[in-house]
């Protein structure tokens, strides 16, 4: 699969007016698999809800508590504590083969399985955990954790795991828990994987990463600056040292804008050596 055409469908799944959550997951996947067709995980989903023999029409609470056993206790569905970072955990093809996830991936399957029984399932973006939550009667938001099994979390345990997420204490407000938009959870999303691939020191996958944040996010300082990094990591320097010029030329007053101009400088020199 020809990379630029693999970001170009990115570009069209997120920019339309509605997106489709699982499309632009899988979408996400591909750069870990380039060559991921979505027929077969978008099948496993619509497996998924048939069998789940959930429907909205089974009363709002019960739906939701009918669907979270299927998926967590009948099909499976966890978190994978023992090994976080495996890059497999952001894609959703592999959520669904293997059942194991992080909070953000599980919640999409939540999310995209309700969907398709007609439940109205939102993301809640806590700080440094992904939950799911639905509105009972239009009114109250049962909040539910993915990760933790899809158990209910009453605002108390969502602070105390948002504070061991971020590694400080945490006070959760009503607008924690408001809806996050779709378009932010695939950014969610690839921002996981651009740690991942940091950590793996895997920079091509990581620039595969940015170039898709910057098309949902092209005003974003710090993906602009990010790409500059990255490509310098891979050694192309004349781009990387363009990208770094653009972000101080754009953010002047930037945090970290005195430590990349000495980055800049030094990548200047290198470029002056090799010259």
């Amino acid at each position: 699969m020809n990379l630029d055409r693999a970001l170009h469908d990115f570009r069209d799944l997120v920019r339309g007016p509605e997106i489709d959550l699982a499309c632009a997951a899988l979408a996400v996947a591909r750069i870990e698999y380039p060559d991921l067709p979505p027929s077969g995980s978008l099948a496993a989903l619509d497996d998924l809800a048939a069998r789940s023999a959930v429907s909205r029409a089974g009363g709002g609470r019960r739906a939701l508590d009918r669907l979270c056993e299927f998926l967590f206790d009948g099909e499976g569905f966890r978190g994978n504590a023992e090994d976080y970072y495996d890059p497999r955990n952001s894609c959703l093809n592999d959520v669904l083969d293997r059942r194991l996830g992080i909070p953000i991936t599980l919640a999409v399957v939540a999310m995209e399985v309700g969907r398709r029984v007609g439940l109205e399932i939102l993301g809640v973006g806590l700080p440094g955990h992904f939950c799911v939550g639905a509105r009972i009667g239009g009114g109250e938001l049962v909040v539910r954790d993915p990760f933790g099994g899809g158990r209910v979390l009453e605002r108390a345990e969502a602070e105390a795991i948002a504070s061991r997420a971020v590694g400080r204490p945490v006070k959760l407000t009503d607008a924690h828990f408001a809806p996050t938009p779709k378009a932010q959870i695939v950014v969610r999303m690839l921002r996981n994987l651009e740690g991942i691939y940091a950590r793996r020191e895997d920079w091509t996958k990581a620039l595969a990463v940015i170039d898709r944040l910057l098309v949902i996010d092209a005003n974003a300082p710090t993906h602009l600056r990010d790409r500059g990094t990255v490509l310098v990591r891979l050694g192309e320097l004349h781009r990387g040292a363009s990208e770094w010029e653009r972000y101080l030329t754009r953010y002047p007053q930037a945090r970290d804008a005195a430590a990349f101009k000495e980055e800049l400088r030094r990548v200047r020199q290198t470029l002056a050596e090799k010259n």
